[in-house]
């Protein structure tokens, strides 16, 4: 069979960094793993712990930073895993497997979600909910009418377009927000330098001062982030004088 051979860019790189950016940037946005005690809203001892989570895969070396070398030690490990044979490429049956596995385990993270949805909404203790209660399941994650659409819409071209510019954006935004967290420009993120960017976004975000973020503040800080995209996108767009 024909095999692929995978170029190992620097955009692989920042791929591997999505994570971190997530952690930072978007930990408000990822209710269902940063919300560890299901209460809808996400303390900041949550988000630190959710980020120290992030930045312990991405540490490969356990040094206590984020470096060029832990980047490189990620992207070897990943190739390899996806590289089930050890010949040094990578078929397209290796990736297809690949891609399987990521799902399977997406699909197992949705399960669990809904679980716990279900043992906090469930309040007459049926085993199912209602219509009453999931609206107050919605009504508790702030999705509420056009949000719920267009978050149906989104899957649905998600399904038919694939998960590629998400995942190009997200290396995109993970690059960013760690060079953000790497005050001293050294080209590493140690760990205090990882904690206080979350300290920092939490503080964003969380705009009442109440110690938590809510759903209302997750929304807020999405839209937020949707308009400097688009601002983003328009200064690219804009020809030059």
């Amino acid at each position: 069979m024909r095999k692929t051979t995978l170029t190992l860019s620097i955009a692989a790189a920042a791929l591997a960094l999505g994570g971190a950016g997530a952690a930072i940037a978007q930990q408000h946005g990822g209710p269902q793993a940063a919300d560890t005690n299901g209460d809808g809203e996400i303390s900041l001892a949550e988000a630190k712990a959710h980020g120290a989570a992030r930045f312990a895969r991405m540490d490969a070396n356990g040094d206590g930073q984020i470096s060029a070398e832990d980047r490189e030690a990620r992207r070897a490990a990943r190739f390899a895993q996806t590289d089930t044979n050890g010949d040094g490429e990578i078929s397209p049956a290796e990736m297809a497997a690949a891609q399987a596995t990521r799902e399977a385990k997406r699909n197992e993270r949705r399960a669990e979600r809904q679980q716990r949805m279900l043992e906090r909404f469930d309040s007459d203790g049926s085993g199912a909910l209602s219509e009453a209660e999931l609206r107050a399941a919605r009504e508790a994650r702030g999705e509420r009418g056009q949000r719920g659409e267009r978050g149906q819409r989104g899957e649905r071209a998600e399904a038919r377009h694939g998960r590629r510019g998400g995942e190009a954006r997200g290396g995109q935004r993970g690059m960013r927000m760690l060079r953000q967290a790497d005050t001293n420009q050294d080209r590493v993120v140690t760990k205090a330098e990882f904690d206080a960017a979350i300290e920092a976004r939490f503080a964003k975000v969380d705009t009442d001062g109440s110690g938590t973020i809510t759903a209302a503040e997750r929304e807020a800080a999405r839209s937020a982030m949707r308009e400097q995209r688009g601002e983003r996108r328009m200064q690219r767009q804009r020809p030059a004088n």
